[in-house]
């Protein structure tokens, strides 16, 4: 996604800035929440201390990631993915069992009520529209126009954008590969609703007073978080439902989604630190110095997030999916807004693009700060927070964020010199010419960059055993540069090609009654 833009736009620091603010998000979103999720998990499961869990958690990972690069990340979490279905859908169906079945569950869950309840308060009552996706416009948990609109603007960067998902996609044989790994991705991510979700809210119904306390003493002597214990409910489920056996598999089943989440990140963490900000610093770097940089800087990312766990675990009522998105809408839609005009918009250019982000940056940055500096009260305490933070859901601050940081990018780009037909050939849609190789990535640093990102003075140097081991993943060695140079035949096969558009239409249907039915 960085090279892409500066492929589009010209210039560094677009590139530069991009890779930046995915190392933060990997801090804020993703290593964090998944070392606190996977060290919670160990916690119930055996008792330990949350940061002595979180040690484990990461000796085990540190191992074959650090051994084995992107190869490694790949097996492993097609190996996990088998092993994550079957033990979830186990634990799905004896959850099922408990309850009497699907048809019990909406009653069986709005009778979930603590015993220790806060007098003259309802924030103990499970919502009335639990079972419907369409909650109202103004609700605080996931209001309609917020899931429509907002969540699409995170989803298209997560999942067009993020670099653990693009390192994937390019990783592929080919175009048809590519397709189909996601359209796979995407059936698979259907399971979640019925496989951890439902269980999850079966949890609530087996262990009121656990997962849905409101209790702040209460809270802390179940979970060690005085804000609530939601986060304990799948964990809950496991220990107490499963039998020792399948007890087992499900441990190994969490430990392998933490695996398979943090080999992912501190992968792609490592590649984008190397590619874009230590070559820039040192050009002459060496291939040893590049994978060593890369370690290290998984190693710096890795102890800032654990300390960041304390502030992740009291956020957002103690809901870490709220947590994650709420950080997530206020950092990621400008990258949006840019990725769709670069695309889509001939006339967008390097000025606009910067000045885009920068405002959207700076806008979401003080979103985040007053979150942080005003955090919702507990159950019972009066909402005393700025109208920013308390009357605008931060689903709808994403959408409005993406939008603002449109109409910069548009504003600043028709007032500044457009981009040469050159920059913009096979860079958007309209200019795209699928048979005509794209030009090689520019590996230079410039010294200068005047008016639209344009260097005049650029020097390119060749390095080209660095430039493989970088892009496909620190552990590329020069050993393996001429297999990779082989594969230059990308064509994707028509026929193939077809099954996956027709694939891809099939998916849109079943996604679009999944939409209808649970509305």
């Amino acid at each position: 996604m960085p090279e892409y833009l500066q492929r589009r736009f010209g210039g560094e620091r677009i590139r530069v800035y991009l890779s930046v603010l995915s190392l933060l998000l990997s801090v804020f979103t993703k290593i964090s929440t998944d070392l606190y999720s996977g060290a919670l998990f160990v916690q119930v499961c055996l008792g330990w201390n949350l940061y002595l869990s979180t040690v484990l958690m990461l000796a085990i990972t540190a191992v074959y990631t650090i051994a084995g690069g992107l190869a490694a990340v790949i097996y492993t979490d097609t190996l996990q993915t088998f092993i994550m279905i079957v033990g979830a859908i186990i634990l799905a169906v004896i959850a099922f069992n408990k309850i009497g079945g699907y048809h019990n569950l909406e009653e069986a869950y709005l009778n979930a009520i603590p015993s220790m309840i806060i007098p003259n308060t309802t924030c103990h009552l499970p919502r009335s529209d639990a079972m419907h996706l369409f909650q109202d416009a103004h609700s605080e948990d996931l209001p309609w126009t917020g899931m429509t609109f907002g969540l699409s603007v995170l989803a298209m960067w997560y999942w067009c954008t993020d670099q653990v998902i693009v390192q994937r996609s390019l990783s592929a044989k080919d175009l048809n590969h590519a397709k189909a790994g996601s359209i796979l991705a995407s059936y698979l991510k259907m399971l979640p609703m019925i496989v951890i979700i439902i269980p999850g809210m079966i949890s609530r119904i087996l262990y009121p007073d656990a997962v849905g306390c409101v209790d702040p003493d209460e809270c802390a002597r179940v979970c060690g978080a005085t804000v609530g214990c939601s986060n304990i409910a799948y964990p809950k489920l496991v220990i107490e439902l499963m039998p020792s056996g399948l007890r087992g598999l499900m441990v190994a089943v969490m430990m392998a989604a933490l695996m398979s989440s943090l080999t992912s990140i501190f992968n792609s963490s490592s590649t984008l630190f190397t590619m874009d900000i230590w070559r820039r610093i040192r050009r002459e770097a060496s291939e040893k110095e590049l994978l060593l940089i890369g370690r290290a800087v998984t190693v710096v990312l890795v102890v800032v997030s654990v300390v960041w766990i304390p502030i992740l675990q009291s956020s957002n009522s103690g809901q870490l999916y709220i947590y994650i998105q709420s950080v997530t809408s206020y950092l990621a839609p400008p990258v949006t807004a840019v990725f769709l005009l670069a695309i889509f918009w001939k006339r967008a250019n390097e000025q606009g693009a910067f000045w885009g982000l920068m405002v959207g940056l700076a806008v979401g940055l003080s979103r985040m700060t007053l979150e942080f500096a005003h955090p919702r009260p507990r159950c019972g305490i009066s909402d005393e927070r700025p109208f920013l933070v308390k009357d605008i859901h931060y689903l709808h601050f994403a959408a409005i964020l993406c939008l603002l940081t449109a109409a910069v990018v548009v504003g600043i780009s028709l007032r500044t010199r457009p981009p040469a037909e050159s920059q913009v050939e096979n860079m958007t849609w309209w200019t795209l010419h699928p048979e005509q190789p794209l030009p090689a990535p520019p590996v230079s640093v410039p010294r200068s960059l005047p008016e639209n990102g344009f260097s005049e003075k650029a020097k390119e140097e060749s390095q080209e055993g660095h430039s493989w081991a970088c892009c496909c993943g620190p552990q590329v060695m020069k050993s393996e540069i001429p297999a990779l140079k082989a594969l230059k035949d990308r064509t994707a096969s028509p026929f193939w090609a077809r099954i996956c558009n027709v694939s891809a239409v099939l998916l849109l249907c079943v996604n679009i009654f999944f939409y209808a039915y649970f509305a």
